[in-house]
């Protein structure tokens, strides 16, 4: 494994349904990378749970591994942010509260069977003192928000043209493929929303700045909305309630689970546009076990 080229790891730091023998939780430190070539996990009894332990054990997975200073820690607690921010910041590392943690979740859903099924305190329905909570959404910052939109399909193979426009630094996006364990077929219909803007650049220039995780409808209030970071939603958009766009809706969300959660989001000066400004590749990414 080429750990020298590993430059952002995905990082959880939390307790677990296991308890020692003094009857307290444990708590556990698991980092990897995307590709889980970089794999490190630790139990810590709870009266040591602070920044400087966490400081001190990724200065030692640093140094153990031989790693460059990673230039950023994906985590999804948005509960832990103090305690990760803290020990990153100390040792100049940038983190960034986010649902985009695919290969630590799945490794979480691993260890759950692997590991903690298997200790002897283990406890399986202990309740989880740091759930996965999503807020209630707010209305998305006018700065954010474009004029039209409309839900869109683009061939797997034509959503990879669009792609490489953004590794090329052509175009503003976030278009890692990381959290598919396997590629769709170039002809499979991908589903997603396009937005016209006037002042398209700008606007992806704003929604740059948000971690983005996932479209989804919210048939009730009639409205789109957008998942960022660890656990902020938005209502981005919103549509006119008739049965005709409820269906549309529902077709779209159908689409979606077709193709395993894979969407995306495409600004564009209209929606009549053959080129994008901004691509974001999203995902309805899967909750942790614990």
């Amino acid at each position: 494994a080429d750990l020298a080229s590993i430059v952002e790891w995905q990082l959880d730091f939390c307790s677990r349904p296991i308890f020692d023998d003094r009857g307290k939780r444990m708590w556990e430190l698991i980092i990897c990378d995307a590709k889980r070539q970089l794999e490190f996990a630790r139990f810590y009894p709870s009266n040591v749970i602070n920044s400087t332990t966490l400081k001190n054990a990724i200065a030692e997975v640093i140094e153990t591994f031989d790693l460059p200073r990673p230039t950023r820690v994906r985590y999804f607690r948005s509960q832990v942010k103090t305690i990760i921010s803290k020990a990153c910041g100390e040792l100049g590392i940038q983190v960034t509260s986010s649902q985009r943690c695919t290969a630590l979740v799945r490794w979480l859903h691993e260890r759950y069977d692997q590991v903690y099924r298997q200790h002897p305190g283990f406890q399986e329905n202990a309740p989880s003192i740091l759930s996965m909570g999503v807020n209630v959404p707010k209305e998305v910052p006018p700065n954010y928000r474009g004029e039209k939109w409309a839900f869109v399909q683009l061939s797997f193979q034509a959503l990879q043209e669009e792609i490489k426009l953004v590794e090329k630094g052509s175009n503003f996006g976030e278009v890692s493929l990381d959290m598919l364990t396997e590629l769709p077929s170039p002809d499979t219909l991908i589903p997603g929303v396009a937005v016209a803007s006037s002042r398209d650049l700008a606007l992806a220039a704003w929604t740059n700045s948000l971690e983005l995780a996932s479209l989804s409808v919210d048939k009730k209030n009639s409205a789109l909305v957008l998942l960022s970071g660890a656990s902020r939603q938005w209502f981005y958009s919103y549509y006119k309630k008739s049965k005709q766009a409820d269906e549309e809706a529902d077709l779209w969300e159908s689409a979606k689970k077709a193709a395993g959660g894979l969407h995306f989001l495409a600004i564009q000066p209209s929606l009549e546009s053959n080129s994008c400004s901004g691509l974001w590749i999203l995902y309805d990414f899967p909750a942790p076990p614990v």
